[in-house]
């Protein structure tokens, strides 16, 4: 846990408005579809921060940010392993590239996505999928524009 978590504006001015977009894309959409606890922590020796999508005790995705860099990360275990290699032709060939070079541990295959574009949102809604599927219900802003119909 970080004692501090960062503002809005500290983010876009440690990322960098354009990463900044990337960033608060990714949060949105994450937000939007899952129901998941958010944790900040230090980022480790790479990176300044850390944040954590986490259910049940398991980690959905973990976004990264440092000095004019993002980092989005999604750890597969065997099974999900499986469904990502079923389906492996319906991703980007710069994601299967980076899926293929990541580095499998006991625990998991570890795929760190950096640098990270809007380009690849299409590519990452399919693979947090694979970790759990969207579930969470409409929100206030959602159920207004339809009861507005």
């Amino acid at each position: 846990m970080l004692d501090h978590i960062p503002t809005a504006e500290e983010m876009e001015a440690l990322v960098g408005a354009p990463l900044y977009d990337v960033w608060s894309g990714l949060c949105a959409f994450i937000d939007e579809r899952y129901e998941m606890e958010r944790v900040w922590s230090r980022g480790g020796k790479a990176w300044t921060y850390e944040y954590k999508y986490r259910r049940g005790g398991k980690t959905l995705c973990a976004l990264y940010a440092k000095d004019h860099g993002v980092g989005f990360m999604i750890i597969f275990g065997k099974d999900e392993r499986a469904k990502f290699e079923i389906e492996r032709n319906l991703y980007s060939k710069q994601v299967q590239a980076i899926y293929d070079e990541a580095k499998t541990y006991r625990d998991g295959k570890w795929v760190m996505f950096e640098p990270v574009d809007t380009s690849m949102f299409p590519d990452f809604i399919k693979l947090l999928a694979i970790k759990r599927k969207p579930g969470k219900k409409k929100g206030g802003s959602e159920v207004l524009m339809e009861r507005n119909r």
